[in-house]
């Protein structure tokens, strides 16, 4: 199916492109979420007019996303979860438990899709950087020092 993108996709384009997509990653994501609409002559041509309304939507949203970044980054959030005494968890921190600990701390919303674990899921103690992506332009580093808790 072809679609016309009215944001940035990661990996798919950008704003206004034309891309050929799966149907099922079409219906079940991008028309869904506001990312896209199919590519038809009617939604081209009202595209060319909304164009320069969708290029300010888009540019607002990235410096509200440049702004609440710089607000935490090289931030250090702590997570307290049950250990051994070898320092390995029983368990693991997640990146929901990350998303809740930052936003527990009042300085944003942040959905656990939007944390990045480079080396996969935190089974130690210690301090590991994250990553947080606020917008698809726009990616910070957060330090989680995960503290053991005897059992």
């Amino acid at each position: 199916m072809q679609v016309i993108l009215l944001e940035k996709v990661i990996n798919l384009g950008g704003l206004g492109d034309i891309v050929k997509v799966k149907d099922g990653f079409a219906r079940n994501f991008l028309i869904p979420k506001k990312k896209a609409r199919r590519a038809t002559k009617d939604t081209i041509t009202e595209f060319q007019v909304r164009r320069a309304e969708l290029e300010k939507v888009a540019a607002e949203k990235l410096s509200a996303a440049k702004a609440v970044g710089e607000k935490f980054a090289g931030m250090t959030v702590q997570i307290l979860k049950k250990a051994g005494v070898d320092g390995r968890l029983f368990g693991s921190v997640t990146n929901a438990d990350i998303a809740e600990a930052i936003s527990a701390q009042d300085v944003v919303h942040i959905e656990k899709a939007q944390v990045r674990l480079p080396n996969g899921l935190l089974k130690t103690v210690g301090d590991f950087s994250v990553q947080v992506v606020l917008h698809t332009d726009v990616t910070v580093d957060v330090t989680v020092a995960v503290l053991g808790q005897n059992a």
